[in-house]
């Protein structure tokens, strides 16, 4: 058995016993087989000893539960590593930060505690997942919509406090929570916002509530365990239509995005899409191996030109009442318009609801809030996992332009086997800025891994040499991404551990999240 750092063998099995005490026995877990169930299926360090491994599991049912789990690890030093349903694959799955921590499994505290038609909003615990709200929703045939993010086995707790991100106008999840309940290091329980106030009836309408507002501390964050949280739902459009713009020109690309942010941030579009580069793939499609790396821009653009399908395209949702989003896409061609060569393609529609025969043709219907699982197809059948990279970069051409200079001269350089194309698309998950999702595939092999792991480490100090810093990452490189935030000899970092030793003195919460230590950690782990 993996020990906790610094726990004796007849300290920790009287922590499980206790932590049996309180959840119940068949709900702590320390046996090999158990265990491996809460290591990363994603790892990058298959087969090397530095693959983090868990100590012991335990799945409590309630706050109370919580609470007296947090109580007991504080007593004898036991880290804890919160999941909400251990599906955050590509990001660490349920596999915490530094073998011998404690996986705090919160699984079964499943509840949907209330959905409001009315007022739009869900109460959830934090092992509810999309499916689970989606299911609960529809059997009650109400009229409100969740914004799933691709996998919908995920928690909507735990995508949210990651800052995950969606389709629907309410994509940007993190934004669209509202109230949290949180059990402290010492087990004190909080609420924010309104849940401050006793019989509050606004917890899930009003963010602010009074005096500092500190929700965003506990996103992505080892500051406490959120067990319940408020989310702002969709109200059920009538219709959905979605077109595609298309330019003819590398050099489109500057007024295709300053007309594409107008719309966003006037609330016309309201829904993610992406920028593609559609000349790199007819790259591929002409045989180039090197998938839009070789041949000239004029070459491109003339074969783009040939397949009539534009240098660069971008699909823009709309959701709304269908006479109005008809007249949003109106529009969106008439601001569009002034791009020479410019054309546009009508997409698929929709009248909602829709019935169980006309969803199941829609290959991905995660844009219409019904989770799927359908992205696991990324990689092809033989994929053994990947990894995100996951750069932020402004809205604008010139930024998407050096993007894709710089990331394909890194390509070029490293020999990257990432399974995207240079011509990776370039996401608007969030409002005013894009990201870029880079994939790099995990291997059953140890040389393959870490030269991988050398290969994204590259990338981020080339993307903060760039400014541009990641949104979220892999257990792996929370160290390496927190240390290119480092304005002011790391300001925020150092303000991030005075946070941490106030509310966690024993460091007991999810040791190195986000790359912040326990004071007792910090010189070991720098």
């Amino acid at each position: 058995m993996q020990l906790p750092p610094g726990v004796t063998s007849k300290d920790f099995s009287a922590a499980l016993e206790q932590f049996a005490n309180a959840v119940g026995k068949d709900w702590v877990f320390s046996s090999e087989a158990d265990v491996n169930l809460y290591r990363d299926s994603y790892t990058p360090f298959w087969h090397e000893e530095k693959e983090p491994i868990p100590s012991a599991a335990v799945a409590p049912d309630n706050v109370e539960q919580v609470q007296q789990v947090v109580r007991i690890a504080s007593q004898y030093k036991i880290p804890l590593w919160p999941i909400s349903t251990g599906k955050n694959l590509g990001y660490g799955g349920a596999a915490p930060r530094m073998s011998g921590t404690v996986v705090l499994d919160l699984k079964r505290m499943n509840r949907v505690l209330e959905v409001n038609e009315k007022n739009h909003y869900a109460l959830v615990e934090p092992g509810v997942s999309y499916f689970d709200l989606y299911h609960y929703i529809r059997e009650r045939n109400l009229k409100v919509w969740i914004d799933p993010p691709d996998p919908g086995w995920g928690s909507l707790v735990g995508n949210a406090l990651e800052r995950g991100g969606g389709y629907t106008p309410m994509r940007d999840h993190f934004d669209a929570h509202c109230g949290m309940e949180i059990v402290m290091a010492d087990g004190e329980v909080v609420r924010t916002g309104m849940g401050a106030l006793p019989n509050s009836q606004t917890w899930q309408q009003y963010k602010y509530g009074f005096g500092p507002y500190l929700d965003g501390i506990f996103s992505q964050s080892n500051f406490g365990i959120v067990t319940k949280m408020g989310f702002w739902l969709y109200p059920e459009p009538e219709a959905y239509l979605s077109g595609t713009v298309s330019v003819p020109l590398r050099d489109d690309i500057h007024k295709m995005v300053e007309v594409f942010a107008y719309l966003a941030n006037s609330g016309i579009v309201r829904g993610t899409t992406s920028v593609l580069k559609t000349s790199s793939f007819l790259q591929s499609d002409r045989g180039d191996t090197t998938v839009g790396l070789g041949g000239s821009t004029k070459s491109m653009e003339q074969y783009a030109a040939q397949k009539d399908l534009g240098y660069w395209s971008i699909d823009l949702p709309f959701y709304g009442a269908a006479n109005v989003i008809a007249a949003e896409w109106e529009y969106a061609k008439e601001k569009f318009s002034v791009i020479p060569g410019v054309k546009f393609r009508d997409g698929v529609s929709y009248r909602f609801p829709l019935d169980p025969q006309q969803l199941a043709k829609i290959a991905n219907p995660v844009p219409l809030g019904v989770p799927s699982l359908t992205t696991f197809s990324i990689g092809g059948p033989r994929s053994q996992g990947h990894i995100w990279f996951s750069p932020i970069i402004p809205m604008t051409g010139e930024a998407v332009l050096q993007a894709q200079d710089v990331f394909e001269q890194a390509y070029r350089d490293m020999g990257s086997p990432s399974a995207a194309p240079p011509g990776f698309p370039i996401w608007s998950f969030f409002s005013r800025a894009f990201v870029i999702i880079y994939f790099m595939p995990i291997e059953h092999d140890v040389e393959k891994n870490r030269r991988n792991r050398e290969i994204f480490r590259q990338l981020i100090k080339i993307a903060a040499q760039h400014g541009w810093g990641e949104y979220r990452t892999h257990t792996a490189y929370m160290d390496d991404i927190m240390n290119a935030y480092s304005f002011n000899n790391h300001a925020l970092l150092r303000l991030d551990e005075t946070l941490k030793d106030a509310l966690d003195p024993n460091g007991i919460l999810a040791p190195g999240k986000s790359g912040v230590w326990p004071k007792r950690m910090r010189k070991a782990n720098a």
